[in-house]
Parts: C-alpha cells; sequence; structure tokens
C-alpha cells in the first residue's frame, strides 16, 4: 500500500484559493468532523471554504458543528452558488452512492477534484486520490495534512476531529487502533479538544426516542451459525412507534455486536425513501467490503455498508444468504 502523496497534496492546495468540501450523506463524526478540520486547516492558510452535504448532520452529532457553518445542498443552497470553487474536495468516501444530490455537482463541476479517504473500496469520481486504507479514520489524514501543511493544530480544529477519530474506533476499541493513534488524540488533547464533553455530547444525551428504538434493535436480535452470526432489523414504523428518527438507528449494529461469540452482526434499516441500508461488522475471517460490494457498496473489512431496494423478506433473505457463504 503506497502512502499518500502530501507534496502533491500540498501543491495542490497552495495553488488554489476557493476551496468546497463534502462527504457523504447519513453523515458520521468521521465525516463531519473531517470536513470541519480541514476546513480550519485551509482557512490557516488564508483560504476560502464552503462545507457542503446532501444531508444536514442528524441530531445527535450536531454539536460537532457548532457555528452550524455545514450547509446542506438544495435547502441552504444551490449547486449554482458553488460555480465559483476552484477545488472540491470528497472526505470519507469515494463512492458516487454515497454523496447523494451532491453526486450530480460532483460530476458537472469544473473545479479540481481530490479525495482524501480512507476506505477500501472507491469508484472513479475523476478526482485526484489521497487514500490510505490503513488509516483508522479519515480524521487522522486531515492531521497528518495539517502536519505536512505545517499547519498548528488549534482547540476548533481539535474538537471535530478528537470526534472524528473516537467514533470511527468505536471510542479506541477497535483493532485499527495504534500507538500512532493514541499519540495522535494526545495531540488532539493538547491542542484543546475534552474527551469528557465529547463522549458526554455524543452518549449520554440520547432522546428517549432513541433508547426505545435501540430495545426494538435488541428485541429482534437472532442468532444463527452456532452464535457466530447475529443480525436483527428496523422498519420505518418503529420510528413512529418509539417516536424516534432515522438517524437514530446510527451504531445500533454494535448493539448486535456485543453478544459474546459473535463473529458477524448485521443490521437492514428500513429507509424512508425505500429499500433497506444494510450495515455490517466482522471480527472474523468475513470481508464485510467485499459482502457490501455485492449489493453495490463498501467500506472495510471489518465494518461496511450497501443498500438494497426491495420487499424486506427478499432483501433479508438476500443479504444474510450472501453473508452465510461469506462465513463458511
Amino acid at each position: 500500500m503506497m502512502a499518500i502523496d502530501w507534496e502533491a497534496f500540498g501543491a495542490i492546495i497552495h495553488a488554489h484559493q476557493r476551496f468546497v468540501l463534502t462527504s457523504h450523506i447519513r453523515p458520521d463524526c468521521d465525516a463531519l468532523g473531517s470536513e470541519l478540520g480541514m476546513a480550519h486547516v485551509l482557512e490557516a492558510l488564508g483560504k476560502d471554504v464552503r462545507i457542503v452535504n446532501g444531508q444536514a448532520a442528524p441530531p445527535n452529532i450536531a454539536f460537532i458543528d457548532p457555528t452550524r457553518r455545514i450547509r446542506v445542498l438544495g435547502a441552504d443552497l444551490q449547486a449554482a452558488d458553488l460555480q465559483d470553487r476552484e477545488v472540491l474536495m470528497v472526505l470519507d468516501t469515494s463512492a458516487w452512492e454515497q454523496l447523494g444530490s451532491m453526486a450530480e455537482v460532483v460530476r458537472r463541476t469544473s473545479a479540481k477534484k481530490m479525495v482524501l479517504d480512507h476506505h477500501v473500496s472507491e469508484d472513479d469520481l475523476g478526482a485526484e486520490n489521497f487514500k490510505d486504507r490503513t488509516a483508522e479514520a479519515t480524521g487522522r489524514l486531515v492531521v497528518e495534512a495539517a502536519d505536512h501543511l505545517q499547519v498548528s493544530l488549534t482547540k476548533d480544529m481539535a474538537t471535530p476531529l478528537f470526534a472524528a477519530l473516537a467514533t470511527d474506533t468505536g471510542w479506541f476499541r477497535f483493532g485499527s487502533v495504534s500507538a500512532e493513534t493514541y499519540r495522535i488524540a494526545g495531540r488532539l488533547v493538547e491542542a484543546g479538544a475534552q474527551p469528557h464533553a465529547i463522549y458526554a455530547e455524543l452518549y449520554e444525551q440520547d432522546t428517549l426516542g432513541r433508547v426505545l428504538l435501540r430495545g426494538v434493535v435488541l428485541s429482534r436480535l437472532q442468532l444463527e451459525l452456532n452464535g457466530r452470526l447475529v443480525h436483527t432489523y428496523v422498519r420505518c414504523d418503529d420510528y413512529t412507534a418509539t417516536q424516534s428518527l432515522p438517524t437514530d438507528t446510527e451504531d445500533a449494529i454494535n448493539l448486535a455486536f456485543t453478544v459474546a461469540g459473535t463473529e458477524v452482526a448485521v443490521i437492514l434499516v428500513e429507509k424512508p425513501s425505500g429499500g433497506f441500508k444494510i450495515s455490517l461488522r466482522s471480527r472474523g475471517a468475513m470481508d464485510c467490503s467485499q459482502v457490501a460490494s455485492h449489493f453495490g457498496g463498501g467500506g472495510h473489512r471489518a465494518a461496511a455498508g450497501a443498500s438494497i431496494d426491495a420487499p424486506f423478506a427478499i432483501a433479508q433473505e438476500q443479504v444474510l444468504q450472501r453473508v452465510r457463504t461469506a462465513m463458511v
């Protein structure tokens, strides 16, 4: 695996002035934190930066953007408002499907395109790729970018980047964590990030609806393959019954992964627009990214996602059969 060419990355940054940053729909802390961190890095160099996504930040992680500077295409501005941008940077994804309404902007833009990402799977976005698939989070890559651009970390950078790093490592529990992960986390704390406050915002501010929805997820857990496979699901009616939101399913798969003996966890989440979001986790031999790619998705070996458009019973059986085959 070749390391990121930071000299080439820096050359693009130094040669341009007006940037727009974007990331994937159903944004998580790594997506939003990386965008915000990168925006502050670029602004430290005197650049003009806008952040525009295809979907708004979920309410439970909106704290990461206290000044509400992340805009939503179609709600806060239109594609025409981005015509003056010289560079479009995609962070934390390189998949067309995950860009949502921003995909058309990426396709049509005359701006130079670049990707900063750590995921294994990728589409051809017509961009210059700066990817490190060994990195535990895109937030870590933003810290590395700041270092190569000789930009000092500040509190405004540190808070969203610590959230990115912590959440994409399961609060430093996943196998992707290394000694360097902790060194970077330490630097972010030195720069002003407050882990206790970030943790409280993430995990101690749930709505009653979010908690009740987790109860639904747990009540539907089913085990297969002698307990090696656990799966569950969420239907749209569940949001009404629990007074929760679709975004409250974020990280719900980790509940399934706590069952002793589990090697693979699967959750199907019905989308209000139709079809189901598939989330996969593995701590065994199964490669989640390969299974997800069968359904047009991708991610990492240990964690990946995709979507499927089919009635629930059919979708569930197709996904589970693919997983069962991959686990043999």
